[in-house]
């Protein structure tokens, strides 16, 4: 990569660490087979031309559509948290089974800030929220306590407080009484 990322692959313990795990915001579309599939992160080229300053770190931890994980994908993504030498990260997943992915980082009290986000609409389509959704990840990872959000819609969740409705498209709060 010659690109934003390169100049941020130093470690920075107060930086933010981007995991990447695939999901709708990483995926391709192969006009060969008519399907969405995972060829490489746009990450690189989405901060380069967003020209985020804060420093960064990338990390591919899989490209995989979150309805196709597992709990060995789930712990992969907790071990990469936990490693990671940053207390800020952002997580880029899938939209389906995001809320599995932050209950179980939610549930190991890691002291650190992390945040979930991901896209409706992939980003190498028109129209798409991963980089609206992106943008805002990075201010919420700055401004958030310790602990576990997800990062949709323009909102910040607790990762225990939130769920996808899928009739609308769009993340919404849970009232946490009704639990």
């Amino acid at each position: 990569m010659n690109s934003a990322a390169d100049r941020h692959t130093e470690r920075h313990p107060s930086g933010i660490r981007i995991i990447i795990t695939g999901g709708t915001f990483d995926k391709h579309y192969d006009e060969l087979h008519g399907t969405m599939t995972f060829k490489d992160s746009h990450l690189p080229e989405i901060l380069r031309i967003v020209r985020v300053t804060c420093p960064f770190e990338l990390e591919i931890n899989q490209l995989i559509d979150s309805l196709g994980m597992h709990m060995s994908n789930r712990l992969a993504i907790l071990e990469s948290c936990r490693q990671a030498p940053e207390d800020k990260i952002i997580i880029i997943h899938g939209t389906d089974t995001m809320i599995e992915t932050a209950a179980v980082l939610g549930k190991a009290e890691l002291r650190k800030r992390i945040v979930l986000t991901g896209a409706m609409i992939p980003y190498s389509v028109s129209n798409s929220d991963a980089v609206f959704n992106l943008g805002c990840s990075f201010t919420a990872v700055q401004l958030s306590a310790p602990g576990v959000s997800v990062v949709m819609n323009g909102q910040v969740f607790p990762w225990n407080a939130v769920r996808k409705n899928r009739e609308r498209g769009v993340f919404e709060s849970i009232d946490m009484k009704l639990r």
